[in-house]
């Protein structure tokens, strides 16, 4: 299969995972918050993480929200009734820098100490957030607009140092890989 074709399939099946997803959403055009609510959602099925004490069944898998909270309660509502490896997900809005673990952490674009964040999220800590600078100050994907559309680069040596295993299929459907 040529790179086109294979780049092409993985789309698709990224695409086809959203599905219980996009239904959740309004018939009218999704927002661009609630695109990227369903993108942290759907990393987690994409993601391999370390096995350790925090990710023991029967504990939440937090996806904390450094800052203020883009997605106005949509993210809150998107993770119902959803799990990570048989752990439920629960959304934990965080007031300055995390407390306990956290399996994603996503940093708003008004925070101005990122670094900081991100060194206080410590290892196994998937890390999102906004631009191209994101990346640059060390996490591991960044949303991004291209033609008006939601996309996202991803920094695959800061998962790796971070002991995250990123999904092929993930990759396959970034923007740009580093």
């Amino acid at each position: 299969m040529d790179p086109l074709s294979t780049r092409r399939a993985a789309v698709a099946a990224l695409l086809l995972s959203f599905g219980p997803v996009l239904r959740a959403l309004e018939p009218s055009q999704p927002t661009e918050s609630q695109i990227k609510a369903a993108f942290l959602l759907n990393f987690t099925k994409f993601i391999e993480w370390p096995a350790g004490e925090a990710s023991a069944p029967g504990t939440p898998f937090p996806i904390c929200l450094a800052g203020e909270d883009p997605f106005g309660g949509f993210l809150d509502q998107l993770v119902e009734g959803e799990n990570v490896n048989g752990r439920k997900i629960a959304v934990r809005h965080l007031h300055g820098e995390p407390q306990g673990t956290c399996g994603i952490l996503y940093v708003s674009r008004q925070e101005k100490n990122v670094p900081e964040l991100l060194a206080a999220a410590g290892p196994g800590v998937l890390t999102v957030g906004e631009g191209d600078s994101f990346l640059d100050e060390g996490g591991m994907i960044a949303f991004v607009l291209e033609d008006r559309r939601v996309r996202f680069n991803i920094d695959k040596s800061a998962a790796q140092k971070a002991g995250l295993k990123l999904s092929s299929r993930l990759l396959g459907v970034a923007r740009t890989v580093r």
